[in-house]
């Protein structure tokens, strides 16, 4: 059924329908729109649209939903529904009925759109910047690996100087850095939260929006409500980021096609990045290298095509807007694909380090050395320039390097050469030469790979961070503990026990969102319980949990508590964590305290485990992952 249906007498045809539901691509949405409604309910609830109770009926409902989606995100295809949020609003009346409803109160297709498209540029952007930084990692371990692999410098194809093939690895590390900067940026503008902005001029209910932008994670709501909805600078940001770096991936593509050819011979590509032919048995093609250098053109078509599409469009919502997923996704997809693909093509790679000195050491790459040591006896460069052509012409018509000219042979080119000019026309000579920053001397690219590879450490931290909680998180805390008490798996918690009991709860975050909680609840006789652990529905098996545990048994080592337990349905998380089974009968302030609550004491299926941490080293683990 269709969001809109009242004003109109006669339904749809067909073919329009097909022609303007947009569920076949935007249910990819599906998270991010299950995601912000759970955001929009707990807004609503601020403002007494939706009680308490309601409220926490929606959420889990819809955390369930999206359970579902995770597991099976194909089943939305098979629905009639026009988008995404329509068919998460028939799930949602389907498994609530009329309170369903609800949920769309104040709220409008346009802001909720504008909302999940950021939710899901934000989420893919952190997983392509990952996907550069793997990238960029791959070719600083083969940096790393060939510091001393000589291989000849290019201008116009031509050789024109040696450098190494760290020296050649790096140079695309920058490129790539490039694109890391620029997506990073891209992500921090994209960074405010549209949903409260209603169909184009805001929402009639006093909805706090900075807060509503900090639930999900947002740093600020936006300020205008015309341009929240009718905003698409993020997508054209992103395509522009991604066309830039497929660029750059193309000419990588290029370099390691020609160095991979018979004629080159500098590598062999891996069999797992290659093909063969179905005609000639000796071929092994580099179909990898190739589809990364004609994927690109796709994405710039996307581009073009987003720019086209919103150029000269009036402000607020227009359908036209509707195009700008496909080309964004395809783009996206295949921009990380190609990233993927591109780091693959280094494992197992082959640089045959005999071929690339030997065709450093043709082409008279060392001929700018022989005019440097003109002009360090005095000779003017441009005349050193020219003598130095004219050696060169010499050594050719002699079929000989200029290193293999006499000492005769080299004065008839200027007297001021002497046998001193030998040793500064090797290979080795012409590298070390080049010491200044950024030059290709073997100090410089040894330090450029270790100032690489700390850069690129920091960023490997743990994409799991864990930190005390704080008030402002409590909306999210709520959540969670309330989506597991429905399912039956911790205790429910009152609002303002979570207030009074804050300090004692930790968090943690994933790409800026709190994912996880868990408290340490510390009883007069020094023992100490965890409880109310949960992670939030769809960030399950990242680590959070692990973290959490960990600690807070580091926050129980520093109190000096001696004994830490928990009651679990999943002893063999904890057991992981080294907890060990023991008796429920030893813990007879839990039993007092908190099991006259649980609606399962007369069936109780928990675990006691408990850790002794006088007779354990704990690990601080902040950021563990």
């Amino acid at each position: 059924m269709a969001l809109w249906g009242g004003r109109f007498s006669q339904a749809a045809d067909t073919r329009f329908k097909q022609f303007n539901d947009s569920l076949r691509f935007d249910y990819r949405l599906a998270e991010q729109d299950i995601v912000g409604s759970v955001a929009w309910s707990k807004a609503l609830r601020q403002v007494g649209v939706l009680t308490e109770a309601e409220q926490q009926k929606l959420e889990l409902a819809l955390n369930e939903l999206k359970l579902a989606v995770m597991e099976d995100p194909q089943q939305i295809l098979h629905s009639d529904a026009e988008d995404i949020h329509s068919w998460v609003e028939q799930q949602l009346i389907h498994r609530v009925g009329d309170l369903g409803k609800k949920l769309h109160t104040g709220r409008s297709r346009n802001d909720q759109v504008a909302t999940d498209l950021k939710l899901w540029c934000r989420q893919q952007g952190h997983q392509l910047l990952m996907m550069l930084d793997h990238l960029q990692s791959q070719l600083t371990a083969v940096a790393r690996a060939h510091q001393t692999t000589v291989l000849p410098g290019y201008t116009h194809l031509q050789r024109a100087q040696p450098v190494t093939f760290a020296h050649w690895c790096l140079a695309y590390v920058e490129m790539f850095e490039r694109d890391h900067s620029r997506l990073s940026d891209a992500l921090h503008r994209l960074d405010t939260c549209p949903l409260g902005s209603g169909a184009l001029a805001g929402t009639a209910y006093p909805i706090d929006r900075e807060a509503l932008a900090h639930s999900l994670g947002f740093h600020r709501a936006t300020r205008n409500s015309l341009d929240s909805v009718s905003d698409r600078d993020h997508v054209m940001e992103l395509l522009s980021t991604a066309s830039i770096s497929m660029l750059h991936l193309s000419r990588l593509a290029e370099d390691m096609i020609f160095y991979n050819s018979g004629e080159s011979n500098f590598i062999e590509l891996a069999d797992t990045v290659t093909s063969g032919s179905s005609l000639m048995p000796q071929k092994k093609n580099p179909d990898a290298l190739e589809l990364i250098r004609g994927k690109c053109g796709r994405v710039y078509g996307s581009l073009a095509g987003m720019m086209m599409t919103v150029k000269a469009l009036p402000l607020a919502y227009n359908k036209d807007m509707q195009e700008d997923k496909e080309g964004l996704f395809d783009a996206l997809d295949t921009w990380h694909e190609c990233m993927e693909m591109a780091a693959l093509c280094f494992d197992g790679i082959k640089v045959n380090k005999d071929r690339t000195l030997e065709a450093a050491m043709q082409g008279y790459s060392n001929a700018t050395e022989l005019a440097d040591y003109l002009v360090a006896k005095g000779i003017p460069f441009r005349e050193a320039h020219h003598i130095v052509g004219v050696a060169v012409v010499a050594a050719i018509e002699k079929g000989c390097a200029l290193e293999e000219l006499s000492l005769e042979e080299m004065k008839a080119f200027s007297p001021v050469i002497a046998e001193d000019v030998y040793p500064i026309l090797t290979i080795e000579s012409c590298l070390e030469k080049r010491c200044a920053l950024g030059g290709v001397a073997p100090n410089q690219v040894d330090h450029a790979i270790s100032q690489t590879e700390k850069r690129l450490s920091k960023r490997h931290a743990p994409g799991v961070k864990v930190r005390g909680a704080r008030l402002t998180d409590l909306d999210a805390i709520e959540g969670m503990v309330a989506y597991w008490a429905g399912l039956g798996e911790n205790l429910p918690r009152p609002r303002n026990e979570l207030v009074r009991d804050i300090g004692s709860f930790a968090v943690a975050e994933t790409q800026g969102l709190v994912t996880g909680c868990a408290s340490l609840y510390v009883y007069d006789s020094g023992l100490a319980e965890i409880r109310s652990l949960g992670i939030e529905a769809g960030w399950q098996h990242q680590g959070q949990g692990k973290a959490l545990i960990q600690h807070l048994l580091e926050k129980a080592s520093q109190m000096a508590i001696k004994r830490v337990f928990v009651l679990t349905r999943v002893p063999e998380f904890f057991m992981k964590q080294d907890f060990i089974p023991t008796s429920k009968s030893l813990l007879p302030e839990k039993v007092m305290k908190d099991c006259d609550m649980c609606p399962r004491q007369h069936a109780c299926d928990e675990v006691a485990l408990e850790v002794r941490l006088d007779q354990q080293h704990v690990i601080p683990s902040v950021n563990v992952a």
